[in-house]
């Protein structure tokens, strides 16, 4: 008796904890608007970052002229947002666990754009550009509004603005693509 007290005591202690990452995970917490928890915000930004770094660093070889460009510009955004918040968790201000690579759903989409070349990169790459960046903004202003770390929900306050531009500069390069997609097909 007592160590099935004990068993059903832990699991309800660890549960919240769990259920926080499974919410942030399923997206729940963003279709209600919830802040993520402290250790899910820095991990889906560690690895939003390293996809943004690493699928930007393919469109620098296998995209057209302007994802070229814009390549370029999440590349240098990206790293340095990277190198923001692993400062934050090294010095402390910050208590959660940088991963150290892609999960699975972004290695997916990572290995997808490996995969593809002509238009098929390109149009693969701008929907995953607007996909990412519209999660990314999502992310960051519900931390900004109701993080738990101020240090943090400060950064992500002022990092926000820098990624509505980006999800604006994918959307207008997915624009800019359809729409040469669709004079070319007449």
């Amino acid at each position: 008796m007592n160590r099935t007290a004990l068993a059903l005591g832990c699991l309800l202690i660890a549960t919240p904890a769990l259920a926080q990452s499974v919410t942030e995970k399923t997206g729940v917490n963003s279709v209600l608007g919830i802040a993520p928890s402290t250790p899910d915000f820095v991990k889906q930004v560690a690895i939003s970052d390293m996809y943004e770094i690493q699928s930007n660093q393919l469109a620098e070889r296998k995209g057209n002229a302007a994802q070229q460009t814009f390549a370029k510009q999440m590349i240098t955004d990206h790293t340095k947002t990277s190198s923001e918040l692993k400062a934050m968790v090294t010095d402390g201000k910050v208590k959660a666990a940088l991963p150290t690579a892609l999960d699975s759903a972004h290695q997916e989409k990572l290995d997808k754009l490996k995969n593809a070349s002509g238009a098929e990169f390109s149009e693969l790459f701008g929907e995953q550009q607007v996909e990412a960046h519209q999660d990314a903004v999502s992310l960051f202003e519900r931390y900004a509004k109701s993080g738990d770390n101020d240090a943090l929900k400060n950064w992500a306050g002022t990092t926000l603005p820098k990624l509505q531009h980006h999800l604006e500069m994918a959307k207008q390069l997915e624009r800019d693509r359809t729409s040469t997609t669709s004079q070319s097909a007449k």
